[in-house]
């Protein structure tokens, strides 16, 4: 029981910094770094040349058949970002692992897990990026996207965001709800992943700019535009979020306050 001053009623102010040592501290959010073993910088500078060189090859498909050309290259885009993502980046509560005793003299030696399975995040991740899909399908119906028409246009156009932009993140950051308010509320730390997102759907949103105009050419035809935008800004979004601007943020927290 701690100590009480007659005078002022209150606990001495050792045992109150004794008493605040043991409470939980708030979780700030890091920027997400890269990981440092060779090979992992290799991929993460090769995906955005790999992403840049396929869709360059494949644009004037694009243009022509659009179902088609998604569809046949959205498999090698998932096996890009799975690569990357496996290669290079930490997966969610890697970095929170907290290292294997070592045993004591005559001690077995126990079996403990020290971090996350990759593969069973991998696979959640894409999980959650397939489920998300039908989502990012109704937003992009409710800024104008047809309705009744283009349907698999939109439902393909839906799924490169949510492989290209929002797998990484579900990789790297999990399901963590105070993480993903931060993220929707850009108060989170840009880094390579966050940053693709952040690019990607402002790319994609300036890419619906030309559509309306009365140009008359083919690759203004839904969702081409669309996805240019999206590929283009996840590209260079990635690539500043994870140099020129890491860890900076697009607007103030909670913890920046205190």
């Amino acid at each position: 029981m701690p100590l009480v001053d007659p005078v002022t009623m209150s606990a001495p102010a050792s045992s109150k910094a004794a008493s605040d040592a043991g409470k939980p501290k708030d979780n700030v959010l890091h920027p997400v770094q890269a990981l440092a073993s060779p090979a992992a910088q290799v991929v993460r500078h090769i995906q955005p040349v790999l992403i840049s060189g396929l869709f360059l090859a494949q644009f004037s498909s694009l243009v022509a058949d659009p179902v088609r050309t998604l569809q046949n290259s959205l498999p090698v885009v998932v096996a890009i970002q799975v690569v990357y993502a496996f290669v290079s980046l930490p997966a969610a509560g890697s970095q929170s692992a907290r290292p294997s005793k070592k045993p004591r003299p005559g001690e077995k030696k126990k079996v403990e897990s020290t971090g996350p399975n990759i593969f069973i995040a991998i696979f959640l991740s894409l999980l959650l990026a397939v489920l998300v899909t039908p989502a990012i399908h109704v937003v992009f119906v409710l800024f104008g996207a047809p309705f009744l028409t283009h349907v698999p246009h939109t439902l393909l156009c839906s799924a490169n965001v949510a492989i290209l932009s929002l797998f990484p993140l579900f990789y790297v950051h999990g399901v963590d709800a105070s993480t993903w308010a931060a993220l929707a509320s850009a108060a989170a730390p840009l880094d390579e992943a966050y940053g693709g997102l952040v690019g990607g759907l402002f790319g994609a949103w300036l890419g619906a700019v030309p559509i309306p105009l009365d140009w008359d050419r083919e690759w203004q035809k839904w969702p081409v535009t669309i996805v240019c935008g999206l590929y283009a800004g996840y590209i260079l979004g990635k690539t500043i979020g994870g140099t020129l601007a890491f860890g900076r943020k697009m607007a103030p927290s909670a913890h920046d306050d205190e």
